[in-house]
Formats: structure tokens, C-alpha cells, sequence
């Protein structure tokens, strides 16, 4: 196996990349210019990313016509907050909150929506339970605090693969019959106003809503017709 791209890899992507691979699977194979994570042994490349989407714009750029391509985005369903000392050894542990869904994969598809209608291309979301190793304390800098860590995984729960702008419905409720506005598409997708955002510009690019006017000043969208 080449150690190319390997050295900057955190766990949950190395974890998540042993996971998927099958008999028959390469890991790490240069394609062109390109190293991909996974290619299956009937060719279908595939790209564990755990971050931003705009990292592979290049990449689906220069393969998304030539090959079938899968990334494979986790998000933490359920997470816990692990605090360890300078030694690893644990000082506590605490459940987080906060819970995601499957629509937090519109936070990454903002960078290139459009693709989404690639008939190569499929999205595949991994929902998680993970731990989430940090310091002892947060740091404060500047006036900023951070909280660094690494994820790691624990267990999958679901997984949801999209293919074509229509399987997007998958990950959301019905939407309402009636105009409504990303506040009140925030609400119905349990998301922050900005998630709501950027999955109502996912959903216009490929065309599965369209405007509505306005209510007041508020734009409104409702969704296109089949």
C-alpha cells in the first residue's frame, strides 16, 4: 500500500477507509495527478472526506467524466466530548448535545451542487456515533477560544446514499406545500438558519425548488414541480 496521503489522515478517515474497504479493494492509488483513497474492484473510486467538499473540486473535475465516483461523508449523529491529559489518560466525559442528521451534508454539497446531477457521482452519508478526543481545557488566544480535537470513530448507525438530484429527497422531510422561507425551512429541518441557507441553494441549483415571491421582505421558495 503507497504511504502517500496517509501521514496527514486523522483517525476517523483512517478508520472510515478500513471500514469500506472489501476484498479486492486498493488503498491509496495514484489515478493521474490524483491519489485516491479507495478504488473497489469493479473501479468505482471513492473519497472519504470528513471535512469541507471543496478540497475535491479538482479531483471530480478531472475524473467525475471518466470514472464512477463515491464520497463518503461521516457525520456524528451522536457524539462524546472525551477530555484527556498530556499523557492520553482520561479526565472526563460528557455527551454532547448537539445531534445531527443527514442534512448536514448540504453544509459540504454548497461547494458544488451542481454535480449532484453527475450520473457518476454518488454521495454516501455515514451516520456516527463518535468520540471526540480533546485537551484538558480549551485555549484562549486573541480574544478566541479553541477547542480542538480528533474524531474517532465508534460505531455507524445509518447510512444514506444518494444518487441524482432526486434522491436528495431522502435525507429531508416532506416539503410544505405552501411557500415558506428558510426560517421556516430551519424549522422544519431542525438546522440553524445558515444550514437552511445552503441547503435551500443546494435545492435551487439542481432544481428541486424554485422562488416564490416574497412575504414582505422575506424571500420565500416552494417546491418545483415534477
Amino acid at each position: 500500500m503507497s504511504g502517500i496521503g496517509v501521514l496527514r489522515e486523522g483517525p476517523l478517515h483512517a478508520s472510515v477507509k478500513a471500514m469500506l474497504a472489501e476484498p479486492g479493494d486498493r488503498l491509496e492509488v495514484p489515478v493521474g495527478r490524483f491519489v485516491i483513497d479507495l478504488i473497489r474492484a469493479d473501479g468505482e473510486l471513492v473519497e472519504v472526506q470528513t471535512g469541507a467538499f471543496g478540497a475535491l473540486s479538482a479531483k471530480l473535475d478531472a475524473l467525475l467524466d471518466q470514472y464512477r465516483v463515491r464520497i463518503v461523508h461521516p457525520v456524528a449523529a451522536e457524539r462524546r466530548i472525551v477530555r484527556v491529559d498530556s499523557h492520553g489518560e482520561v479526565m472526563s466525559v460528557r455527551r454532547s448535545p448537539r445531534r445531527a442528521s443527514a442534512v448536514e451534508v448540504f453544509d459540504k454539497l454548497v461547494a458544488f451542487p451542481s454535480l449532484l446531477s453527475h450520473p457518476n457521482l454518488t454521495v454516501e452519508i455515514l451516520l456516527l456515533v463518535e468520540d471526540h478526543i480533546r485537551a484538558p481545557a480549551p485555549v484562549t488566544s486573541r480574544r478566541r477560544t479553541r477547542d480542538p480535537g480528533e474524531r474517532r470513530l465508534v460505531e455507524v448507525l445509518d447510512r444514506v446514499e444518494i444518487r441524482g438530484p432526486r434522491e436528495i429527497l431522502k435525507v429531508l422531510p416532506s416539503l410544505p406545500q405552501e411557500p415558506f422561507s428558510t426560517r421556516e425551512l430551519a424549522q422544519l429541518l431542525g438546522c440553524s438558519i445558515l444550514l437552511a441557507q445552503r441547503t435551500a441553494y443546494c435545492l435551487r441549483t439542481i432544481k428541486l425548488i424554485e422562488p416564490a415571491g416574497k412575504r414582505g421582505r422575506t424571500p420565500l421558495h416552494r417546491a418545483a414541480q415534477a
